[in-house]
């Protein structure tokens, strides 16, 4: 650990920025929190997805979490257009441009460090690397005056009612800071690990934010540090991407407890139960998600497995069209138009064809029939779960 000079200023004016972590006053849903949160990572890990599934995954989570951090910074695209970004198909006029700008940053910067990270997993933080990722966030922007992406701030900065610590002190604070994260988080006891690098996370993203080091992008560097953290770390990377999104999702609540941090112990250990809570939620949600992608890749499985050695014309139009179908009940019109080989299968043939098939399906029991609506009975496969008990407040 480096020596303190007596003559900083920051002692002084952020007497908070100390490099210590206690957690001897955490509650005990923290630490509840901690269990399944590790517990959720590792199944989200175990789980094998279909390499398109695996792909949707990866780009759904990678977009909320860029929208995220680049939302709680003022950015004003949706979601739906950071996707179409994402998958090259977003349209803009040129006085939006910025806008696209600023996500493709933080698009391009998340695919650099998964890169680098995979390559070498065991690279130390530095403070060139956040310089680098500083400099990604406002790569091709217009920064404001003073401000130079990728280089430590030379004036003084404030956000609403909070001010930097002071900008001599902070090329120092960044060195103690990276000599604490490379050291002052590591263990040897498995039950324990976890825990200690999701701290290391989120004090990362909570010590940057009280420095603020840079001119501007210091929200955006300090989510591209803890998202490295979190995959150096062993975190699925999708799941890397949920504390950006919890951030902004509960962005009131977040300047409240970022607040609250530099204010007491207590309150730096109320921002981790916060960060983590939000970590859970995102967690159950996103095996929410894959339960559902396993659950469409059974019910098709199950399908072909109903259909095996029926080969006739009209059992592979009937296979067809039920795997066309969802549990969205439709009427019997809607059905003939739900893909270009439906079309085709139904084109030639009048709608009594189309009766005939789907009263088929309902005899097989694939198909629910509610008046003149139908939809794909995927409840069936849910029969094959373990039965189960569960109370409705539990989570998933």
């Amino acid at each position: 650990m480096l020596n303190i000079p007596e003559n900083r200023t920051y002692l002084e004016s952020h007497p908070w920025i100390d490099f210590q972590l206690d957690v001897s006053q955490a509650t005990y849903i923290l630490w509840m929190l901690l269990g399944e949160s590790r517990s959720k990572c590792e199944h989200i890990a175990g789980v094998p997805l279909s390499p398109e599934r695996a792909r949707t995954l990866y780009n759904v989570y990678l977009s909320k979490g860029v929208h995220a951090t680049t939302s709680i910074e003022g950015n004003t695209l949706t979601e739906r257009q950071v996707r179409q970004l994402l998958e090259g198909s977003l349209k803009l006029p040129l006085s939006q441009k910025y806008l696209a700008d600023e996500v493709q940053n933080i698009i391009e910067a998340c695919n650099e460090i998964a890169k680098e990270t995979l390559e070498d997993s065991s690279s130390p933080i530095s403070v060139e690397r956040i310089c680098r990722f500083n400099e990604l966030v406002l790569r091709g922007l217009e920064p404001g005056e003073d401000v130079v992406p990728g280089q430590v701030r030379t004036h003084e900065v404030g956000v609403l009612r909070y001010r930097g610590a002071p900008w001599k002190d902070c090329r120092y604070l960044l060195d103690r800071l990276c000599d604490w994260l490379n050291s002052g988080f590591n263990t040897q006891e498995p039950d324990t690990k976890f825990a200690l690098l999701l701290f290391k996370a989120i004090m990362a993203h909570l010590y940057l934010a009280w420095i603020h080091p840079f001119g501007d992008g210091n929200g955006r560097t300090a989510r591209l540090l803890e998202f490295q953290i979190l995959i150096q770390s062993g975190v699925p990377f999708p799941a890397a991407q949920l504390l950006s999104n919890h951030y902004n999702t509960t962005r009131t609540r977040y300047y409240v407890e970022l607040d609250k941090s530099s204010k007491s112990p207590l309150g730096v250990n109320s921002f981790i139960q916060y960060a983590v809570q939000g970590f859970v939620d995102g967690l159950r949600e996103q095996i929410e998600f894959i339960r559902n992608q396993q659950i469409e890749v059974t019910w098709e499985n199950f399908v072909h497995q109903e259909f095996r050695g029926k080969d006739s014309i009209a059992k592979t139009r009937q296979k067809h069209l039920i795997l066309a179908m969802t549990d969205e009940a439709r009427p019997q019109a809607e059905l003939a138009d739900l893909t270009p080989e439906i079309i085709r299968a139904y084109a030639s043939r009048g709608e009594k064809t189309l009766t005939r098939d789907l009263n088929a399906l309902v005899g097989m029991g694939l198909v629910l029939k509610k008046k003149d609506h139908y939809a794909a009975n995927r409840a069936k496969i849910l029969a094959f779960l373990p039965p189960q008990i569960k109370d409705s407040a539990s989570p998933p």
